[in-house]
């Protein structure tokens, strides 16, 4: 009784002035999408170009080649005949299932979206590794992005942007992002600063003791935030089909709505293999950067 009675004197905002702030800056977000949303989207079209033109490829190629192409960027990253056989099975049962089409539009959302966070999370994380202050700038904001709910990105996205492709890119791209951001800003830190002290005694400018020696050493730790930016994209997927991103999120969501069991079952046992491959390629991909360097230092 005391802390509540303690607590009713802190002065608190009146719940119709906290109406009215709601108000204010929902009415403010409004005018701005109105007033700046299509020029916004319109920055947007090269991506949506990109995407659409690559789904498309994916589901206009043979599925064989499909399999031969993906079967041998495994092996090209593993150098595992058990890998590639795995592969190679989850496909065809993917087929098999009549889940090809969805498999592919699902591919595509997540390679271009992995693409895009590299290309975006690698140079922040760049710099949040040469400057502490871009770090203690960065660092909140990543906290922000990991802690906030799924859903709560697909608000202004939608509000902004409408329905479609590049909202859900954008979503996937925001949750997906910190892990190569955060992983890059600690693979270069961890770099050893010995080296780097030699680097710089053999005349390296800063690029060069960046790319021939920061950057490589740092490769299996890159990978890593790779790897788990890859996992939080495929876990985005059905999240992104309520905003119509189709793939085997859409089915799954389906599923849900229509109690469809065996229809959500399939769909996302194809979602956890694609996320096994991925998963797997990476981080053998991962290791035998690891080991190459390591075979670098010991020679």
């Amino acid at each position: 009784m005391a802390d509540s009675s303690w607590w009713s004197k802190v002065p608190q905002l009146d719940r119709a002035e906290l109406t009215s702030i709601r108000k204010t800056l929902d009415s403010a977000y409004r005018d701005f999408s109105r007033e700046y949303g299509e020029v916004i989207e319109s920055l947007f079209d090269p991506l949506l170009s990109f995407l659409v033109w690559f789904e498309k490829l994916l589901l206009a190629t043979p599925w064989w080649l499909v399999i031969i192409v993906v079967a041998g960027l495994a092996y090209m990253a593993s150098r595992s005949w058990k890998l590639v056989v795995g592969v190679i099975i989850s496909f065809f049962l993917i087929g098999y299932f009549g889940m090809w089409d969805n498999t592919m539009r699902t591919m595509s959302i997540i390679l271009v979206c992995t693409l895009m966070a590299i290309i975006i999370g690698i140079p922040i994380g760049i710099a949040m590794a040469r400057s502490d202050k871009v770090q203690a700038v960065i660092t909140p904001l990543l906290d922000v992005m990991q802690t906030m709910p799924a859903f709560v990105y697909l608000i202004p996205v939608v509000m902004l942007l409408g329905i479609g492709k590049i909202p859900g890119v954008i979503a996937v791209i925001i949750y997906a992002i910190p892990p190569v951001i955060r992983l890059t800003n600690l693979g270069i830190r961890l770099v050893d600063k010995e080296v780097m002290e030699a680097a710089t005694a053999y005349g390296a400018s800063s690029m060069q003791r960046l790319m021939g020696v920061q950057m490589p050493l740092a490769m299996p730790t890159i990978m890593a935030g790779i790897n788990q930016t890859i996992m939080m994209a495929l876990s985005m997927v059905v999240i992104a089909s309520m905003i119509g991103v189709k793939g085997l999120g859409q089915p799954v969501l389906k599923s849900i709505t229509n109690q469809y069991f065996t229809l959500g079952l399939f769909n996302g046992l194809a979602i956890v293999a694609l996320a096994i491959i991925f998963d797997r390629v990476s981080q053998a991909y991962a290791k035998r950067a690891q080991r190459h360097m390591g075979g670098l230092d010991n020679g």
